[in-house]
């Protein structure tokens, strides 16, 4: 008999991380483990504790998440499983009986707070905002308190669960309001399957002029995209940093792997994140060209080899 597997993500319930979780069936299936925070929630997946982690990586209106990518990239040798997208909409959740007249303290997850930060101008000029460690942290903290003059931003999941009124929906600045999530493990790279992403971590063992750009170009040769370039500060000092990266491809794909492995001999460390399934199929039939492509240079290669004498 197969034992259930474990996975951990930000607590308490009510969460966005765990209505993504309860989003994907199997995921929904594993045992639940909440956790205070994302790294300690990656620490655990580390040490052994859980077999999967789940974490908020990237949001469409306030970029990289850096308590995941920090702990990922410097932290850690966890591999990325999978990513899943899900859309987030804000809401403002009080006691019953507050009104917008009442509040004076809206208190929420950092980013809810700066995904929000229009309409709190507009609605809430003279509010004070206070950080918790998740939404659903701060929406159970004022279900607690049930004081009408404190306000907490999160998802109509976690209101219901604690009793809150909605006093306002879809706080948030911009549509299309999206979360990237990761699932990660110890071990294992998933299967191709076409529609891929690959996610690495590029440091630089020489900063100088035109570094960066031949380290893009290797990918530029291959028609290989670049979903995402970010740098980071490595902690090592001012002005040193490395370089996020998302691309399109596997690390089965042969130009994903060769354009790797000359940045790897030649220019940078590379840390591998992970190959795994992405959500959509955007570059789907540039990858599918380039890809074609390389194999047909493969063969015209080992066709000439083939005649040199034995």
């Amino acid at each position: 008999m197969t034992s259930q597997r474990t996975i951990g993500y930000l607590g308490p319930h009510g969460t966005f991380t765990e209505q993504a979780v309860l989003s994907e069936p199997d995921l929904a299936d594993c045992d639940a483990q909440l956790f205070s925070s994302m790294p300690a929630v990656l620490n655990a997946v580390e040490t052994g504790e859980l077999d999967l982690g789940f974490a908020a990586i990237e949001n469409s209106i306030e970029g990289t998440v850096n308590a995941t990518i920090d702990t990922l990239a410097f932290s850690s040798n966890l591999l990325i499983q999978r990513e899943v997208v899900i859309p987030i909409s804000m809401e403002l959740l009080v006691a019953p009986g507050a009104t917008l007249d009442s509040i004076e303290t809206v208190v929420s997850f950092p980013h809810a707070i700066a995904q929000c930060r229009v309409w709190l101008a507009e609605h809430l000029p003279n509010a004070r905002h206070t950080a918790a460690n998740s939404t659903a942290d701060a929406v159970e903290l004022v279900a607690k308190a049930q004081d009408p003059t404190v306000a907490a931003i999160g998802n109509s999941l976690a209101g219901s669960m604690y009793g809150l009124a909605e006093l306002s929906n879809s706080i948030e600045d911009t549509e299309d309001n999206q979360t990237r999530f990761v699932t990660v493990a110890r071990h294992g790279v998933p299967k191709i399957t076409g529609h891929d992403k690959t996610s690495i971590v590029i440091f630089q063992r020489d900063d100088r002029p035109g570094s960066l750009l031949s380290i893009l170009q290797e990918f530029s040769a291959r028609q290989i995209n670049l979903s995402k370039l970010e740098s980071r500060p490595t902690k090592k000092g001012l002005g040193n940093y490395c370089f996020i990266m998302d691309l399109d491809g596997h690390i089965s794909d042969a130009v994903v792997a060769d354009a790797l492995k000359n940045i790897m001999a030649k220019q940078a460390d590379v840390k591998f994140l992970g190959s795994y399934p992405t959500v959509g199929n955007g570059s789907s039939e540039v990858r599918a060209d380039a890809n074609a492509a390389w194999r047909s240079a493969e063969d015209w290669l080992a066709s000439i080899r083939s005649q040199i004498n034995d």
